[in-house]
């Protein structure tokens, strides 16, 4: 493996042709390509569980589920990040390489990620015109916390428990938390075996 510098800048052009020959997965703000960190079992588990039944609630809709390995283009030429999970329902969304209009983003959140999913990238995807609901998810114990945009545009929490029922108004689905968290062991759980 090639011992890649400290800081990369490049433009967007360049990202958009490099990136996708990369192993590894990169996000682009303003012109720093930032490398992204691995997960855990429990964070793969729950993306995993998501994608699962958004995918199986949406099979007869026009809607598509990604998983990871998709980018979202959040400011053209400046912005483009991987959210765990992302549903997109707008025809115009072809590129193959991105998702450019979703309707919901869900971030699983790590201790490495949760500062900038709660912060720099939510600030970012509130002004995607497409996005309404954005969805973070605990994986050291069960909770699920769901912004949604009102009529009027503002951005309300939702908090769900583990035996709660999750509507995702975006896309009409209802989930149960549990659900979510199947095969999933919480810290908790590991150090009482």
């Amino acid at each position: 493996m090639v011992a890649l510098p400290d800081r990369i800048l490049m433009s967007a052009e360049e990202y958009l042709v490099w990136e996708p020959t990369q192993e590894q997965r990169y996000e682009y703000w303003d012109g720093e390509v930032v490398a992204m960190s691995g997960g855990t079992r429990n964070h793969n588990r729950v993306c995993a569980n998501f994608f699962r039944l958004l995918d199986d609630a949406l099979a007869d809709r026009s809607c598509e589920v990604y998983i990871v390995d998709v980018k979202v283009q959040v400011e053209p030429g400046q912005k483009y990040f991987y959210p765990d999970v992302v549903v997109t329902c707008d025809e115009r969304d072809t590129d193959p390489q991105l998702i450019q209009f979703p309707c919901l983003i869900i971030e699983v959140l790590s201790p490495s990620t949760e500062a900038a999913d709660r912060g720099k990238k939510f600030a970012k995807y509130r002004q995607s015109p497409t996005l309404e609901e954005y969805v973070l998810v605990q994986v050291e114990q069960p909770g699920v916390e769901v912004f949604r945009r009102s009529e009027q545009g503002k951005w309300v929490l939702s908090e769900y428990n583990f035996d709660e029922i999750l509507r995702l108004e975006s896309v009409d689905v209802e989930i149960a938390i549990a659900d979510l968290y199947k095969q999933v062991q919480f810290e908790t759980e590991a150090s009482e075996n």
